[in-house]
Order: structure tokens, then C-alpha cells, then sequence
């Protein structure tokens, strides 16, 4: 492990930023905080410079000079810079050692694809930054000989399943004398599990951000209701471990305590277990290929009364389907889907749809908005494009479903 690794937490203020910096603090020795982000929760992000002292802050570009002189005041020296440019600027400073990558949303993708042009060791919990430039950022990653670890803790947990030889190379997943024959991913099945389609046509946005095991942001949690969450992550697998969307399964296991698997030819199945805690994840992925304390409860064994394995619903979990026709489609549907996704949960926390029409107007984005297929040159300005008008005409499809 390197020791004394810069850490730049860009999305300081969410749960993944929570648990990165409650590891970071418990290990000084290996670690230093040497930028945060915020974006909302500028409160937070304050008291968080209090703490750590970084040396860069990136806000909104209009908070940066009051954010800046509330900082001085508390005799904090922080260089605060500003938009997406600022985060670009911290994902590529040459202090910074390893960026974790937990920007929620499309807002995340610049500077995580920044990061991997500029050769950094990158932990990667934005899953758009997959599901909208998959290609593009593996080629950046390989090309620039940068580093990306997995945060999600089902990749994460695929990833210590495989043979070392894959995780230096997801290429190497065709080896057949490394006998890898599928990949599984788990869900928790969310809050709706146990209930009637109907019943989550009439889910309170409360009832749909309350998981059953794990503390998350409200997009997320909205995302996991619906099983988008685990759609997106199928997506994100075919790019990080080279593999079509036949080859990956997802199947329900409420308890969510094994994380993922991986099936082999000869029979067997490798699985990561481990409580529902990110902190496991993100410990291993900072400390790889070393292991640390990651603070988490350990998996009480005994505890255990059983484990459940349930296949999807397709009919009442409809976004899970919708994200294989996506990946089957090509990048320009993910695209779509990633952005008319967002969308469609901002409209749900707002109060203008229902949570069911989430997977509705996901599914008329995707059969609506034709565009012609990215070529193997797409760079992130064709892709933001491509999102930005995927934005607008599903406002569009929001606005006569409201």
C-alpha cells in the first residue's frame, strides 16, 4: 500500500463521502485528506474543513467567494475553486494522489473521466460515469495507465471474487483457464418487495427512500425501490469486467449479506460476505491491494437465520428490463436512460408523478428518443449532448404525465 496517499472525496457531503472520510480519519498514518466537494450541503462541507483542514475546496462557482472568506475567517487556508472546472482542476492536480469519485449523477462524469486521463487512482462510486461513457472511460483508464477500483458493493465484492489476473486486466475474463462463466449481482429487493405493484403505485416518497438495510442518499434509495439502482449496476459490470449483459445475472437476496458472486465453469461459486456497511468496500478499495480496518460491524455468522435468493419481477421492477434493452441498444440508450432516469426521480421527489411512473416514462424515453448511434471517437462532448437532450424531452414527457 502507498503510504500517505493524498485523497481528494469529490461528493464529500453524501453517504459515500460519510463513511470515505470516517475511514480516512481512523487511519492518519496512511492517509490525507487533500480536497473535498460539496455542492447542497455547504454547512456540512464546512464543518468537514474544519476537520480535515484540506488543502482544496470545490463549491458551486457561485459560492466560491463567501464559501472562501468563511473559511479565512476560521483561519482555514483552503484554495476554493469553483464548478465543474474546479473539480476537474482537483481530479487532475498533481498532489492528488487517489480520487474518490462519489458525485452523484451526470454531474460526476467530467471529472472522473478527467481523473482517468490524468493517470490517477480512481474509486469509483458515480456509476454514470460507466453508464454514460463506459467505453470512453475504460479506454481512458487503460490508455493513461490510471488505476479504477469499484466502491458499489456488489462490484466490489465481483472484484475480490476474481482472479488477480482479471482485476489487472478485465480482458483477461475471456481467459477460459480462468473459467469464469457468469457474474451475479444481488439486490435487496428495496421497500416494495414484499408489496403488490399497486400498493407502489400509491408509495409515499418516504416510504419509497426507506431501505430496509442500507443508509443511503434519497436518488439512490429512490433508484433501489424501483431496482433502477440494479439495473444501472448491470450496465456499469458489462463495462468493468468486459463482459455482455447475458453474462451477468441479477438475483434478490433480502438479507444482503453476500454482496455479489462469481459463478466458475467447474461449478463453483465465489461470494463476498460481509455486513450491509459501505465501509467495507471502500476500506478494501483504499487499501488495495493491502486490507485495512474498515471500522464496520463484523458478520456475526451465528446470527444468521437464513439466506434468501429470489428472481427479479420484471413486470413490477420494470427499470431492471429496461436497462438490459439499453445495454443491448448501445451507449446512446444508456445515455437516454441514465438521463431520463434522473429526471423522472427528481419529478417523484417533487411530488409530480408516482413512483411507478418512473419506469414509465423511462421506458417511453427510451422508445421515444431516437438518436443515431455514438461512434467509437465519441469524446464527453458528444455524450453530454446526447444527455442534455435526453433531459429535454423527457421534462417534456414529465410535464403531460404530471
Amino acid at each position: 500500500m502507498v503510504m500517505t496517499q493524498r485523497i481528494a472525496v469529490l461528493g464529500a457531503t453524501g453517504s459515500i463521502g460519510d463513511s470515505t472520510l470516517a475511514i480516512l480519519a481512523a487511519q492518519p498514518q496512511h492517509y490525507e485528506v487533500y480536497a473535498l466537494s460539496g455542492y447542497h450541503r455547504l454547512d456540512k462541507l464546512f464543518a468537514l474543513c474544519q476537520q480535515f483542514l484540506p488543502k482544496r475546496v470545490s463549491v458551486p462557482t457561485a459560492a466560491v467567494d463567501d464559501f472562501a472568506k468563511k473559511l479565512k475567517a476560521a483561519g482555514i487556508d483552503s484554495d476554493v475553486v469553483g464548478g465543474e472546472e474546479g473539480l476537474v482542476d482537483i481530479a487532475t492536480d498533481s498532489q492528488t494522489d487517489t480520487v474518490v469519485a462519489a458525485i452523484v449523477g451526470a454531474a460526476g462524469l467530467p471529472s472522473t473521466l478527467a481523473a482517468a486521463r490524468a493517470g490517477k487512482r480512481i474509486l469509483l462510486a458515480n456509476k454514470e460515469a460507466l453508464v454514460m461513457a463506459g467505453q470512453v472511460m475504460i479506454n481512458a483508464v487503460k490508455t493513461h495507465n490510471a488505476t479504477l477500483l469499484p466502491l458499489d458493493s456488489e462490484h466490489n465484492a465481483i472484484f475480490q471474487c476474481l482472479p488477480l489476473a482479471i482485476q489487472q486486466d478485465n480482458t483477461q475474463i475471456h481467459q477460459p483457464n480462468h473459467g469464469v462463466r457468469k457474474l451475479w449481482l444481488t439486490a435487496s429487493g428495496g421497500p416494495f418487495l414484499q408489496q403488490s405493484f399497486e400498493q407502489m403505485q400509491q408509495a409515499t416518497v418516504a416510504e419509497a427512500v426507506k431501505h430496509p438495510n442500507w443508509s443511503m442518499g434519497q436518488k439512490i434509495s429512490v433508484d433501489s425501490a424501483t431496482m433502477m439502482n440494479k439495473g444501472l449496476e448491470l450496465i456499469e459490470a458489462c463495462h468493468l469486467f468486459d463482459l455482455p449483459e447475458n453474462k451477468i445475472n441479477v438475483v434478490i437476496h433480502p438479507q444482503s449479506i453476500i454482496h455479489s458472486m462469481v459463478e466458475y465453469s467447474d461449478g463453483s461459486f465465489l461470494a463476498q460476505l460481509g455486513s450491509p456497511d459501505m465501509k467495507t468496500p471502500i476500506a478494501h478499495a483504499l487499501s488495495y491491494p493491502s486490507r485495512i480496518d474498515s471500522g464496520s460491524q463484523p458478520l456475526d455468522l451465528y446470527a444468521l437465520s437464513g439466506l434468501e435468493f429470489i428472481e427479479p419481477d420484471l413486470q413490477k421492477f420494470a427499470c431492471l428490463r429496461l436497462a438490459r434493452q439499453a445495454m443491448q441498444a448501445g451507449t446512446q440508450a444508456t445515455i437516454v436512460l441514465n438521463a431520463a432516469n434522473e429526471i423522472a426521480v427528481a419529478a417523484f421527489l417533487d411530488g409530480q408523478i408516482r413512483l411507478t411512473d418512473i419506469a414509465d416514462i423511462n421506458e417511453r424515453a427510451l422508445n421515444d428518443i431516437q438518436l443515431p448511434p455514438l461512434n467509437e471517437t465519441a469524446d464527453i462532448e458528444d455524450i453530454l449532448a446526447i444527455d442534455k437532450i435526453a433531459r429535454h424531452l423527457t421534462d417534456k414527457l414529465v410535464a403531460k404525465l404530471a
